[in-house]
């Protein structure tokens, strides 16, 4: 699939917002940790990645009712689901100057009822864009960070009318964190998420 940068401006991709707070100080102290094993960016990457997928559980998973939308909040609170869990990995890779974009794909909601937006990353490595799935692996989910080919928890199936979002977006999509923001916990979330962009 070619990915579609929404703005030519690689500084967009790394900026820092009240979402992607990535100058705040847990956030600061996390990439830090990281960095510190770290021997290049690419290590410090797939570090990060498996820091947030595994580290971090999907609070669906977890059975968690919290709602956490901000990065610094994903990481003090240790729960979110897959864009939560996004929005903390784009915080700690731009933290290290990686341009990071937000993504998405259309999927069959969990409780097989309509469809559900799912949120994930792309990095941005060897002058190409990589995406990245950090949700947390599960049984029949097995996501992997992966330069040589997607390794994502879900590939859309088109005849079930799921979607591959093309666009990469600088800042999450305002109706997924329109629904974050409203959330007052996590089944109200569910009943609420957008069902397509």
């Amino acid at each position: 699939m070619l990915l579609i940068q929404e703005t030519p401006d690689l500084s967009a991709y790394l900026a820092a917002d009240e979402v992607v707070d990535h100058h705040h100080p847990l956030v600061r102290e996390a990439a830090a940790r990281l960095a510190a094993e770290a021997a290049d960016s690419y290590a410090y990457a797939h570090a990060a990645y498996e820091f947030v997928r595994d580290a971090i559980p999907h609070s669906a998973d977890s059975g968690d009712m919290r709602v956490t939308w901000r990065a610094s909040d994903v990481l003090e609170q240790g729960t979110g689901i897959c864009h939560a869990k996004a929005h903390a990995l784009a915080a700690l890779l731009r933290a290290e100057d990686i341009p990071t974009a937000f993504c998405y794909q259309r999927l069959t909601h969990d409780a097989g009822t309509g469809h559900v937006v799912h949120g994930l990353v792309a990095v941005r490595f060897q002058g190409a864009w990589h995406r990245q799935d950090c949700r947390g692996n599960k049984p029949g989910v097995d996501a992997r960070f992966s330069l040589g080919g997607e390794r994502l928890a879900f590939v859309p199936d088109g005849e079930s009318s799921e979607v591959d979002y093309p666009v990469l977006y600088a800042a999450p999509h305002s109706a997924v964190l329109r629904a974050l923001k409203d959330a007052p916990d996590r089944p109200y979330l569910w009943e609420h998420l957008p069902d397509a962009l």
